[in-house]
């Protein structure tokens, strides 16, 4: 399983680190894992929350 970093997530969603770090702390986003001070998040979470997105599950969706 591969693991991406904080700023590899926000390369991956063209938005700032400070925003990924946002979405995490008010329960919003992709969930990430703490490995000592460092967040990753799993490549598969990713995938499970771009699948919220596009079903609608998740306030933020696909832009129309």
């Amino acid at each position: 399983m591969r693991y991406l970093t904080t700023a590899e997530v926000a390369e991956r969603y063209r938005t700032a680190e400070s925003t990924v770090r946002y979405w995490r702390h008010i329960g919003k986003g992709p969930r990430g894992i703490k490995v000592g001070k460092r967040v990753l998040y799993p490549e598969a979470e990713l995938l499970r929350f771009e699948r919220t997105l596009i079903d609608g599950q998740e306030e933020w969706g696909l832009a129309s």
